[in-house]
Parts: structure tokens; C-alpha cells; sequence
């Protein structure tokens, strides 16, 4: 995957991200977005990322910019402390992809970096290095200040009495994640913990991923069992028979727990979320950058969440001991406990029961180059016929189609099957949906089996 530059940041193969094209985005965004003269940097805990935000240090005090070095946190946590000192700020990611690539994500005083943005930096880039010298300073406490904004908030005995497993593995906030669990009182039973770099994509879980996780609950009589993605802006949360929640389901329960009046999700999320009585829910392309914009269309309380469970507070929500401040940018941390206290005292899939009966499942087809999927899922948007042609492989016809982001189709029977290409790595996408559990996983299964065929032969 050749390196390449979008609203989701510059994400390529570690080889690929040379000093001096990491040092050319830099200045292109130095040049071309609010900043405020300063640059938070911070990092996961890929083996490349030290070497990258090392470069884009450098860079970004040659060009005269106030930098804070935020160190390895959750990408959230960057935001957070960006948008508390009115800085910029890269995070230094390739968030769920493999520890081959790595990548950066920008964010300006505003926050994330808008398609208006991502345009300039674009337009920005070649420019002569700069001859400054800018200051360096450490910011060793914004993770702690972002587990704070949680603990500080929701109550100190919110989940007592929980017993819950934190698959750790590589993720950067495993440690931030599992101080918020036992500051809101829960016990916390932490497994899987790794030195080398774990690719968890938590909207498309592996199988033998789900049945160590099924495993563990059982083994150790958990509550529930949290993890994320690796720079922790996705949640991963399965309730107490080791069955994963999705994400879309998560933020469901998430805003409506936190008192929204609007939602705001991709084309790509659970339907059911029109059936829950919000005042207003729109839908929009995949990416947290089409989310925003709707977040700042709509207004008001408005939350965002994305099928992957990353979720943006757009209003200050009330907590039961301080108020929580507006954070929009995907952020983890919010639905993973906002689930488990909705949940009560009962079990987690009691919770998820009593969400409308729409069933959704996501997952991929990898290592499948660009130059395959394009053109296959363009054939699809564009042709009738071809469309016509993939679904019956599944015994299944086209009612409606829906082209704001891939192909997603509608079945006669309700059930809905949506291909999309990754914008950022080599894979190609399957949401389906269904009423039921048995019934989505049936199309799921086959849909991969035809996809394959059709893309790779």
C-alpha cells in the first residue's frame, strides 16, 4: 500500500514514511491550518512510532512551532489535551492496521482535520524546510487528565460490583482504560498483554479472537470484557456470555443514556437507531470527518458514533458528579463505560436485548488491493445488471440502493448487504443486516465466500 494522504491522515507502509515525507506534511500543515503556534504530539505503541514522532518533532520546531511532547496515550487523550491548550496536534497511528504501516493523524485548534483542511495541506506540500528553532516541552500527565475527565465524572461507585476482563494487548490506552474501570469502582482482571504490536480491528474481530474471548469470560466468571483498537479510539465490550457488542449498538445506548436529541452515524450503522425516538437522526459517508459536519449541521445535543463504536460528544452531558465536557473526535472510553453502567445490575445482554431487533455485522476481506476492489465496487454503484448479479450468488434481488458510500442494498425482506472499499488500507468491506442474529450471520458468511470470488478469482 503505497503511501497515501487523506481526511483520516497520512497512512502507508513504515518504509514508506520516510523522514522527509513525514517532515513535508508536516510543514504543509503547519503552513496551512490554525494551529495556534502550537503542536501536541503523541504516539501509540507501534515500534515505528517513536522514530516518526521524533521526525515530525523536528519538523515541526524548524518551523518555529511550540511543540509538547504528549508521549505514547490514546488518541483521544491527544485530542483532549490539544483542545484544552488550544494547540494543534499529530497523532503518530496506523490505529487497527498491521505494525508494517503506521501513519499520522491531524488536528487543528477546531479539532480533526476537515476535508477543507486535508485540500490545503495537500496544496501545501513541497515547501522549502524550515531554518527555526521552536521550543520542546513534556506533557507526561494529558493521559491522566483524560482517565480524570471520566472518573471525575461519572461517580467513583458507578461499577461496583462488576468484574471485568481488559484484553490488553498492544493497545496504547490499556493502561488509562483499566485506572477509569477501577476508579468508577469496578475490579478489573487484566489478560492478554503483549510487547509486540497486536492489529485488532474492533469492527471485524477474528475468529480466534472471539473464542479467546468467549474463553476468558467463562474461565474467569467475568461481568463483561472491555480491549481497543490500537491507538484506543475504538471499543471493543462483550457482554457475559463472551458475545461481542457492536459498535453501532453501543452508541445507540450511548446517546440515549447521555440524554441526545440528535444522533449522527454513517450509512454503514444499525437502522435501528431510527426506531429510538431521537428528534433527529442523519446519516452520512463513512469517516469520522463526514460525522463532524453533520454533528455541526445539526446542533444542539447532538452525539455522532460510527459503526466501529467511536463515539463524539457534541454537548455537555451531565454526569452525576461533574459535567463532561464536549469531546468530537472518535473516542473509546465513552461508550465502553457509558454500556456497562446502563447496563445495571443486570447482565450487559439484557441491555443490548432491549435495543430495537436489528441485527448488523461487519468484516473484511483482506490484503485485496485497491486496484481490485475500485473497480469491482464502482461496476457495482454504476450497473444495474452487476448488482443483479452478485446478489444472486446470494438467492437474493435488489428492492433499493443506496450509493452515499459503497453499495449498499436492500434486500426484498428487509435484510440490507453494503460493500465499501477501505479508504486507508488493502481491504475490502462487508456490513449486512438482518433481523435476527442467526439470519445476519448466514449472509455474512456468504456474502465474504462471493465477494472473494468475484474480486480475487
Amino acid at each position: 500500500m503505497a503511501a497515501k494522504f487523506g481526511t483520516s491522515g497520512l497512512r502507508g507502509l513504515v518504509v514508506e514514511l520516510t523522514r522527509e515525507l513525514v517532515a513535508d506534511h508536516v510543514r504543509a500543515f503547519a503552513s496551512a491550518c490554525d494551529h495556534g503556534g502550537t503542536l501536541c504530539v503523541g504516539q501509540d505503541l507501534r515500534p515505528s512510532s517513536p522514530r516518526i514522532a521524533g521526525d515530525i518533532i523536528a519538523a515541526a520546531r524548524a518551523e518555529g512551532l511550540r511543540v509538547i511532547d504528549c508521549g505514547a496515550l490514546p488518541t483521544p487523550a491527544l485530542a483532549l489535551a490539544a483542545l484544552e491548550m488550544g494547540a494543534g496536534a499529530i497523532m503518530v497511528t496506523g490505529s487497527h492496521i498491521p505494525a508494517d504501516r503506521n501513519g499520522l493523524k491531524f488536528y487543528t485548534r477546531s479539532g480533526e482535520i476537515t476535508k477543507a483542511d486535508e485540500a490545503a495541506i495537500s496544496a501545501a506540500l513541497g515547501r522549502p524546510a524550515g531554518s527555526a528553532e521552536g521550543t520542546l516541552e513534556q506533557d507526561p500527565q494529558a493521559a491522566a487528565r483524560f482517565v480524570a475527565r471520566y472518573t471525575g465524572t461519572l461517580g467513583s461507585t458507578a461499577l461496583a460490583g462488576k468484574r471485568i476482563g481488559l484484553y490488553a494487548h498492544s493497545a496504547v490506552g490499556r493502561d488509562d482504560l483499566r485506572a477509569m474501570l477501577e476508579g468508577l469502582g469496578a475490579e478489573v482482571l487484566e489478560l492478554g498483554r503483549s510487547e509486540h504490536f497486536i492489529p485488532v480491528d474492533t469492527e471485524a474481530v477474528d475468529p480466534e479472537t472471539r473464542a479467546q474471548i468467549k474463553a476468558w469470560v467463562a474461565e474467569h466468571g467475568l461481568d463483561a470484557l472491555v480491549s481497543t483498537d490500537g491507538d484506543s479510539d475504538r471499543p471493543l465490550l462483550a457482554d457475559e456470555t463472551g458475545t461481542i457488542v457492536p459498535g453501532d449498538i453501543m452508541g445507540q445506548i450511548t446517546a440515549e443514556a447521555l440524554g441526545a436529541e440528535a444522533v449522527v452515524t454513517p450509512i454503514s450503522s444499525n437502522s435501528g437507531v431510527t426506531r429510538k425516538g431521537f428528534g433527529k437522526v442523519l446519516t452520512t459517508r463513512i469517516g469520522s470527518p463526514f460525522v463532524i459536519a453533520g454533528m455541526e449541521e445539526l446542533g444542539g445535543k447532538v452525539v455522532g458514533y460510527e459503526a466501529n463504536g467511536g463515539f463524539l460528544l457534541g454537548f455537555e452531558a451531565a454526569g452525576p458528579d461533574g459535567t463532561l465536557a464536549p469531546l468530537p473526535t472518535r473516542d473509546c472510553m465513552l461508550p465502553l463505560i457509558t454500556v456497562l453502567i446502563a447496563a445495571g445490575k443486570g447482565p450487559v445482554s439484557a441491555r443490548v436485548a432491549a435495543e430495537p431487533p436489528v441485527v448488523t455485522m461487519a468484516d473484511r476481506l483482506q490484503e485485496v488491493p485497491q486496484e481490485a476492489s475500485q473497480p469491482f465496487v464502482a461496476k457495482l454503484r454504476e450497473d444495474a445488471g452487476a448488482r443483479a448479479e452478485f446478489l444472486s450468488q446470494l438467492s437474493a434481488a435488489e428492492a433499493a440502493c443506496d450509493l452515499t458510500d459503497g453499495v449498499r442494498m436492500t434486500l426484498p425482506d428487509g435484510r440490507i448487504v453494503h460493500v465499501r472499499p477501505s479508504g486507508n488500507a488493502p481491504e475490502l468491506r462487508l456490513y449486512v443486516e438482518a433481523s435476527d442474529r442467526a439470519g445476519a450471520e448466514e449472509l455474512m458468511e456468504r456474502g465474504l465466500v462471493e465477494l472473494r470470488c468475484a474480486v480475487l478469482g
